[in-house]
């Protein structure tokens, strides 16, 4: 809930030249992912696009799961992050889910992630962060003076996997901080 406010705000803040692949999990039904996709593309230096089955995950793009179906990341030739597009079963009651492509990141990516935990209901993260943590990832919550539903970001929190607890106007610039210069 709160969510692609959120993300209007966080994303416009992101510098076009990043360096790495964003990927996004929004709670949201089909056809809306590409709503918002587009919606975000118009605001954002980076591109923002549904993601595809079997497309490599490009720096400076920001990939949304699409609505009702997992995403997760696979290895694919020559090393590459390769997309995957899956009609798995939910998880935490949520297709697309958090956890589902943050524990595809620790699995084939270990210590080669940052995570973001934004406004929303239950615990959807949690798990597949307490696993990229255990790879060396750094974690990034929203607080929750500026959650509209303190959900999601208030159990990375109370589990102790938050690394850095922030404002949402505060996120973005944390983020290229992380990515261009480490924690």
């Amino acid at each position: 809930t709160g969510g692609p406010t959120a993300l209007a705000r966080v994303l416009p803040a992101l510098p076009g030249n990043l360096g790495v692949p964003l990927l996004i999990v929004q709670h949201m039904p089909p056809v809306f992912t590409q709503s918002l996709a587009e919606s975000l593309a118009a605001k954002c230096a980076l591109r923002v696009r549904e993601a595809t089955d079997g497309e490599v995950a490009q720096p400076n793009v920001a990939y949304i799961a699409p609505g009702g179906r997992q995403m997760r990341l696979a290895r694919g030739v020559d090393g590459c992050k390769t997309i995957q597009i899956t009609d798995d079963p939910p998880e935490n009651n949520c297709r697309p889910a958090v956890d589902y492509l943050f524990r595809s990141a620790a699995n084939h990516f270990p210590g080669r992630a940052t995570a973001v935990i934004l406004t929303g209901m239950g615990n959807d993260g949690t798990l597949g962060l307490r696993l990229l943590k255990r790879q060396g990832c750094f974690s990034i919550v929203q607080d929750e003076a500026s959650c509209v539903v303190y959900g999601m970001p208030k159990s990375a929190v109370d589990a102790g996997l938050a690394d850095e607890v922030l404002p949402l106007e505060a996120i973005a610039g944390r983020i290229a901080a992380v990515v261009r210069n480490g924690v």
